[in-house]
């Protein structure tokens, strides 16, 4: 609370972090915990992901703000996976005892979803030395000494190819113009920077940018909001459910009333559902990058390797958009349900859940919303990844001891396929993208049913869980399927009618 109140300040052209963040950041420095998933030869610890995943969703449990900045060592990652090993050497070590902080700076005044419009430039000088020059806006902790910065390096491109990204190690050539005065996450600043012929290394190959390492930088980044998104929800429903217990109303705690139990009970298996899919993805993609790593490795290996890599990487792509919009979607509805519970406290600054819903709020907007997640998953889902990795679970693990809850599940995933097969026979990009959310909503309920069901095998809570979770879910499904086989046109048709009337 007190980082909350205290809030990121800004004068003179200085950023100042709140006593909390920086007293925190000291002790998670002298942990050795900078470098948490750097390998050990640069000085990190060399956690996989899962564990950093872990990490963040306690961090963000305690702090969503403090997240932002334990959160963003992360891009070190992509400087370890593409830099050189000159930018290694000179750069990693300086994550890993916590010397530096970082940023990534990608959104522009004009270039926020739309990535490919960027406009800052980069050139070579007479020297052969990249500026940079040009403004970047919400850039969360652009203060920081080390950014990612992408920029068109091309000129006279317009599309993503002619977009390069840039290590920027920080100097009088770049200032903070202002820091955003947001809803919440106020004790992280978030930044507009402009950039003048600032000195700047180019990270990889030109014109890669952001086809391909901007797209691995956000998708770390996506997994990291997933994990904060946890977090937020969890100490949300902790304070509802400590308060629930200690509220009486009409002689006795108001937990003891149907309409609350129900609420609570929905808002835990909504976040242990949520957390089962965001620690799958990060075993997922902590297995890609294993297999990437032994392929560099043993290079006389690759064709052996090709076709785990590509089912691997096809899983990663699907799964981080899945987990980052429906683990955010359920923060921003656990922390609602949380104030409903306080009741007309719940409305005040006096206790902490009106924080936990403002921090949750920018979950589903930043590092793409979740309409934008959405547009990513349905390529996947149409292509059928979503069913090949249900066939996996249903062929690794005995999910038919769950019973009828389990049968349940499977009706809902036949469900799925039908609609997945309807939308995918109409051929109308139109019609597909009217119904994305619709579809990935459908997506990510049937996961949760499995991994519910698949988690329930080893302890009884969660397969009691599963039953709840299970029996409501169905008839979502089975209502969004009703929908979608109307063939509704109308909202496609009429809705310049209605919005410009």
């Amino acid at each position: 609370r007190e980082v909350d109140e205290e809030e990121a300040q800004f004068a003179d052209g200085v950023v100042t972090y709140p006593k909390g963040i920086r007293e925190t950041i000291e002790r998670i420095n002298q942990a050795d915990l900078a470098g948490f998933t750097m390998e050990r030869k640069y000085g990190g610890i060399n956690m996989p992901i899962t564990i950093f995943s872990a990490a963040i969703e306690m961090i963000s449990r305690a702090d969503a703000s403090l997240m932002l900045v334990f959160g963003l060592q992360g891009l070190s990652d992509t400087i370890a996976k593409f830099g050189s090993e000159e930018q290694k050497q000179k750069y990693l070590p300086k994550f890993a005892t916590g010397e530096v902080m970082g940023s990534m700076a990608l959104t522009e005044p004009d270039s926020g979803s739309d990535l490919q419009s960027v406009s800052m430039r980069a050139h070579q000088d007479e020297n052969g030395t990249w500026r940079l020059n040009g403004v970047k806006r919400f850039i969360t902790n652009g203060c920081g000494d080390i950014s990612l910065v992408m920029a068109r390096s091309e000129e006279g491109s317009t599309s993503g190819r002619g977009l390069s990204l840039f290590i920027y190690e920080r100097d009088q050539d770049m200032k903070v113009r202002r820091i955003e005065h947001k809803l919440g996450i106020t004790g992280s600043p978030t930044c507009e920077l402009q950039f003048n012929n600032a000195k700047a290394e180019l990270l990889g190959k030109r014109k890669l940018g952001l086809i391909k390492y901007t797209i691995y930088l956000m998708n770390g980044a996506r997994l990291a909001v997933a994990a904060q998104s946890i977090g937020i929800a969890e100490a949300a429903y902790r304070k509802a459910y400590a308060y629930a217990n200690d509220r009486a109303q009409f002689k006795q705690p108001v937990r003891n009333f149907a309409v609350i139990y129900e609420m609570l009970t929905e808002m835990k298996i909504a976040i242990e559902a949520a957390r089962s899919l965001v620690y799958e993805t990060s075993i997922i993609v902590d297995i890609k990058e294993g297999i990437e790593d032994r392929i560099e490795s043993h290079p006389d290996r690759a064709a052996d390797l090709k076709t785990d890599l590509k089912r691997y990487t096809r899983l990663a792509s699907l799964f981080t958009p899945l987990a980052k919009s429906s683990a955010a979607e359920m923060a921003n509805k656990v922390t609602y349900d949380a104030i409903q519970i306080h009741a007309g406290v719940g409305f005040t600054k006096e206790f902490d859940v009106e924080r936990h819903y403002r921090d949750a709020r920018i979950t589903n907007i930043y590092e793409g919303t979740t309409q934008l997640q959405a547009v990513a998953a349905m390529g996947g889902i149409i292509a059928g990844v979503v069913s090949e990795r249900l066939s996996d679970y249903e062929e690794n693990y005995d999910l038919t001891k769950q019973g009828e809850t389990f049968k349940t599940a499977q009706q809902m995933r036949s469900n799925l396929e039908m609609a997945v097969s309807f939308i995918k026979g109409k051929s109308d990009s139109t019609f597909q993208e009217y119904h994305a959310t619709r579809l990935v909503n459908m997506t990510c309920d049937i996961i949760h049913a499995y991994l519910l069901c698949r988690d329930g095998l080893q302890s009884e809570r969660k397969a009691n869980m599963a039953r709840i979770f299970i029996n409501k879910a169905n008839f979502r499904v089975k209502s969004t399927l009703d929908y979608i086989l109307t063939n509704d046109h109308s909202i496609i048709d009429l809705h310049s009618q209605v919005i410009d009337d």
